[in-house]
C-alpha cells in the first residue's frame, strides 16, 4: 500500500495536514537535539522527511540511519539527498523489518519513529526491538497520531472518514490507502495507553505531550 502512494506521499502529507506536519517534526527534532545524540535511528523513515530534518537540526558529526520496510519509499528518500547538502550530519538508508531489525544490540543513542508505530503488526515486538538497539540510557521518541480532545472528536472522525479519503484519492489516486489511515488512527491508543505499552516493553520512564488539540502526541522514553 505504501509502495503505491510513495510518489505522492509527501504532497498528500502537506495538503492533508495543512502543513502542520512541518511543525510536528520541528518539535520532534528539538526534543532529540536536547539529548545530544551521536547515533540516531529513524525507524519507519518512509520518504526520509524526519531523517533529513534531524540532519538539519542536530550537531555536525551525528550519524543518522533511516530504516523502512518499503523499498519504493526508500527510493523517494534517496532522491532527497540534495536537501542535506552542507549539513554536518551523515544520513544513510537501509531496508529492514522493524519487528526484526538487521542491527546490532545497543548501537544507537536515540530512536525516532514518526507516524509509523501504529502500522506495526506487533507493537510490543517493535518496541522490544527498539529497546534492544538502544544503548543504556538511550531515548525513544514516538511522534504519532493520538486521540484528540473530546469536543473535537466528532468533527475529527468525520474529517478522517469522509474528507481525507476523498482528497487523498485525488492527490495520490489511491483512496483505499487513506481509508486505512482513518481506521488505524481510530484504533490507536491515546497518550496514557501508549505510555503503558512503552513501559510494558521495558523502558524505564516515559513522558508525553499533545499537540494540535491532541490530534498528535510526542512520547519520549528512556531505556
Amino acid at each position: 500500500m505504501f509502495g503505491r502512494i510513495a510518489h505522492r506521499y509527501d504532497l498528500a502529507n502537506r495538503v492533508l495536514s495543512c502543513g502542520i506536519d512541518i511543525y510536528w517534526r520541528i518539535r520532534l527534532v528539538s526534543a532529540v537535539r536536547d539529548t545530544h545524540p551521536k547515533d540516531v535511528l529513524d525507524l519507519a523513515t518512509g520518504s526520509g522527511d524526519v531523517a533529513f530534518a534531524l540532519a538539519r537540526g542536530l550537531s555536525p558529526g551525528v550519524c543518522i540511519l533511516g530504516v523502512d520496510f518499503c523499498a519504493p519509499m526508500l527510493v523517494e528518500a534517496e532522491a532527497k539527498r540534495a536537501l542535506i547538502k552542507g549539513s554536518g550530519a551523515r544520513v544513510e538508508f537501509k531496508q529492514g523489518d522493524a519487528l526484526a531489525l538487521p542491527l546490532p544490540d545497543g548501537g544507537f543513542d536515540a530512536v525516532t519513529i514518526a507516524f509509523g508505530l501504529r502500522n506495526m503488526a506487533d507493537r510490543p515486538k517493535c518496541l522490544s526491538e527498539i529497546r534492544r538497539v538502544l544503548r543504556p540510557g538511550g531515548r525513544l521518541f514516538v511522534l504519532e497520531f493520538s486521540q484528540p480532545w473530546r469536543p473535537v472528536r466528532p468533527f475529527y472522525s468525520f474529517h478522517l472518514r469522509h474528507v481525507v479519503p476523498r482528497l487523498a484519492g485525488l492527490l495520490t489516486g489511491d483512496r483505499g490507502a487513506y481509508e486505512y489511515l482513518g481506521d488505524s488512527i481510530g484504533g490507536f491508543p491515546g497518550r496514557a495507553g501508549l505510555s503503558a505499552e512503552i513501559l510494558g516493553a521495558g523502558f524505564a520512564s516515559v513522558t508525553s505531550f499533545g499537540m494540535t488539540m491532541g490530534i498528535v502526541a510526542l512520547h519520549e522514553a528512556q531505556r
